[in-house]
Parts: structure tokens; sequence; C-alpha cells
């Protein structure tokens, strides 16, 4: 019997609800679930979902990576940034950059392609502590470390972007099998022309955006004009080769800036998201595939080994940097561990940059991310407990279990 797209796309609605659900159920992270439940509909168990299937779905993939991006901008208010400061700027990107630093030196030192060493490097500067901001609300965590680790992770995805905009177009550089010529002085500036085009991009459309919504009054147009400019910005930008995760990203930092109507475009992407994220997430598992990971364990081990180190020495570094209270320097990093999100969205465009490495990236990264998101919230309620900045447990409120 054949089934249709939209079969499928009810059978992910339900497993990942399923599977999210019970994910919650023994404290874990939704998005485990969601990945999980992918995993078993996916080729890799009962192949419900075939591959030829999954591959048609590239489409949710790229509606969920511009709606994350656009609202990763919002969150950049100009008032929000001057409150805060450069510090939560300057910790972001020394353990973003520090973490992509050292997972590309180790993978290139052990030999592998440098395009390949470059994009992982890249992908693991991805920060997604939804799940460690979940697990210090459920417990009413309050002090220094809870306040910086929430300024921090709405900057983070912001730097990760950026230096994968970079990284991506060295390695189309590094790639490039045309035969000619190349100008070095065009290679060191090509990645900085092309995220500037991003944000130019992003920027204009966030810009006009305003005026349609100004003078629109209903919520139903409202959400349409949500939909088509965040589609145009994103669209703009892979017809242009340039990111179109930064575009999106623009566009909501300018908006949120410019237009009155920017909280409610938040609050109207939260409602349309749900399901759009759902399903993201259950394909990111379907296209596991759990053959391959013996063949890739060295790597996996150094991505995962490294991206930590990187993680809670560039955190430390920037804190110190930043003369921050000494119990945000020792624990604020491990709290920067979980990875999905943006993480597993840069996994789709590393697959149309180096093809013949996709299946390698998104099962490296996928197990990491696996790792992180069952151990982040236990991780999470020892360095909460350790700093003393446990509110008040409700009574029904059962704690995470210690390892």
């Amino acid at each position: 019997m054949e089934f249709n797209t939209m079969f499928y796309v009810a059978l992910m609605l339900i497993v990942g609800s399923l599977f999210g659900r019970l994910a919650a159920l023994i404290k874990l992270p939704t998005v485990t679930g969601y990945i999980f439940g992918g995993l078993l509909i996916g080729p890799s168990f009962f192949n419900i979902m075939p591959e030829t299937t999954i591959e048609n779905m590239e489409i949710i993939s790229e509606i969920a990576l511009a709606f994350i991006s656009f609202t990763i901008g919002l969150s950049f208010k100009a008032s929000y940034l001057r409150r805060v400061g450069l510090t939560p700027l300057i910790i972001a990107m020394m353990e973003s950059t520090l973490a992509a630093v050292l997972v590309a030196g180790s993978l290139f030192l052990i030999g592998t392609d440098p395009s390949f060493a470059l994009i992982m490097g890249a992908i693991a500067a991805a920060t997604a502590p939804t799940s460690i901001l979940l697990v210090m609300k459920e417990y009413r965590a309050k002090g220094p470390v809870s306040e910086m680790l929430k300024s921090v992770a709405a900057l983070d995805d912001a730097t990760a972007l950026i230096l994968f905009g970079f990284c991506s177009t060295a390695v189309k550089l590094l790639v490039d099998t045309t035969g000619e010529s190349v100008n070095v002085l065009a290679s060191i500036f090509q990645p900085i022309l092309s995220v500037f085009i991003a944000l130019a991009v992003g920027a204009l459309v966030g810009f006009v955006m305003k005026y349609p919504l100004k003078y629109t009054k209903t919520s139903g147009q409202k959400l349409t004009l949500l939909i088509a400019f965040v589609f145009l910005s994103s669209s703009i930008s892979v017809g242009l080769g340039v990111s179109e995760l930064l575009s999106a990203m623009m566009t909501g930092a300018v908006l949120t800036n410019i237009s009155s109507d920017a909280p409610q475009m938040g609050e109207f992407s939260d409602r349309f998201t749900p399901p759009i994220f759902l399903m993201f997430f259950v394909l990111a598992g379907a296209q596991l595939d759990i053959h391959i990971i013996p063949t890739v364990g060295l790597i996996g081990i150094m991505y995962t080994i490294f991206r930590i180190v990187g993680k809670v020495i560039g955190a430390y570094l920037g804190a110190l940097l930043m003369h921050t209270p000494k119990v945000v320097r020792n624990y604020l990093g491990f709290m920067l561990l979980p990875q999905a999100g943006v993480g597993i969205g840069l996994i789709a465009i590393s697959a149309g940059i180096l093809p013949e490495y996709a299946d390698q990236i998104r099962t490296v990264v996928l197990s990491a991310t696996l790792l992180y998101e069952f151990s982040g919230p236990v991780i999470t309620k020892i360095v909460l407990r350790k700093t003393g900045e446990i509110g008040a447990i409700p009574s029904n409120v059962k704690e995470v279990p210690e390892f």
C-alpha cells in the first residue's frame, strides 16, 4: 500500500507528540523524544518512512531553520543589549569560537578532509540550551550563573550562525573544482562579503516588513505577512548564494527595533512553529543512519570531547576577561553543552555544501546531540545545587535523578 505525503506528515506529528510526551515523563527534553521517535520510524529501524520520502521533506527543514533564525533575531532589541552590556556577547563569542577551533583543529590533525573539519567545527559552535532553561524554570533557579546563562544563550546561536557563514564560504572555496586560479585576496574577503550581503538582505527585508504590518489589522493578515517575509528573506539569500540563516536572523533583529508589531510577530511565530519544529526534529532522527556509527567512532569521540572542552574553557576565559563573579567563571560553561535547534539545522545546510560527507556529519552531530540532551538536565541540576541557586521546589515537582 502506497501512502501520500499527507500520511507521512500526520505520522511525524503523531510519533513526535507521543515520544515527546514519553521523554517529558522521564524528565528528558522533548526534543530527545522527537529525535528518538524519528529514528524508530526511519530506515535505521522500521523503515515506515522510506529514504526517498525523507528527502522529499526538505521544505520542512528550510521553514524550521528560517523561523529559528528569525526568532533569534527578535531577541536582539537594542534596549536589551544596552542593559546586559558586552559581557554576555564576549562570553558567547569566546565559547563558540574556541569550541569551533578545537573541534576543527583536532579533526584536521587526525587526517580528515580540511573542508569536513571546518564544517564540523562551525556546527560545534552552536548551543541549544532550551532543556537547560526548562530545568532552571522548574527549580526556580535564581542567581548570577542563571542570569548570565539566559543572556549568553540569547547571543550564542547568533555567534554560531556568523561563524558558520564564514566557514561555509571558506569550504565552498576549498571544494571549488572548476580548475580556475583563485585570487588569494578575494578568497580572504569572500566570506566577509557573503556575511555582509546576508545581513544586508535581512536588514532590508526587516525594514520593508514594518510598513505592511503597520497597516494590517487582523491577526490572520499579520500571520500571513510574517510567513511571507520570513520566506522572502530566506529565499533571496539562497538565490544570492549567501547564508539564509543570517538573513532571517537579521530580519528579526531589524524588525524588533523599528516596529511595535515585533512582539506580536514573536507570539505568532510561537503559535505557528511548534508542529514544524516537531517534524523538523523527527526528520533529523529519521535521517540518522545508525549503521555507519562504528565507521565514525574516532571522529565522534573527538567532536564530543573537544566541543565540551571548548565550551567550558571558552566560557571560563570570557567570564574571566569580563571580571564576572568566580561562580560564573567556574560553572557557566557546563550549562552550554546541549545542542539541538540551530546545530541540527546546520546539518541540512552542510549536506548541500559537502554531500559526500552528509551521512557522517549527520551521524556524528545527532549522536552527540542525544548524549548532550540526555546528560544536560542532570548536569544542570548538579551545577545549580553546587552554586546554591536552586529555589524552593514545588511539592508536585519530582527532582531530576542524580548520576
